[in-house]
């Protein structure tokens, strides 16, 4: 039913075994259904992908960070006092972390599927 009003064109296309079988191997690795990947194979001419199971502990890492901050916006709003030179600390790493990450991101190499 989602296509009553949209209009599509449909068009079939033969595979080997072995080719069908390097298009599944490709689509699996992106982490997309065959169709879907032959889809965007086709409009896009390529699908780039990169491993970011680097950046798992740096992530974890900013969410403990996360908790500590709450942890202590909690406490400074219950006792109305916080030290300004622990809230620049705080910052501090909070930037740091957020540089550290910006950078990996960028350097990432995209993988050709």
């Amino acid at each position: 039913m989602a296509r009553k009003y949209k209009q599509v064109h449909r068009k079939e296309i033969d595979f080997s075994l072995e080719d069908w079988a390097k298009v599944e191997r490709r689509a699996a690795a992106c982490g997309m259904k065959t169709g879907t990947y032959l889809r965007h194979i086709a409009l896009t001419g390529s699908v780039k992908t990169f491993d970011l199971k680097g950046v798992a502990p740096l992530i974890n890492g900013m969410r403990t960070i996360s908790n500590n901050i709450n942890q202590i916006a909690r406490k400074a709003n219950e006792t109305n006092s916080i030290y300004a030179e622990d809230m620049r600390k705080i910052k501090a790493t909070q930037d740091e972390l957020s540089r550290i990450l910006a950078k990996f991101i960028c350097n990432c190499e995209w993988n050709d599927v």
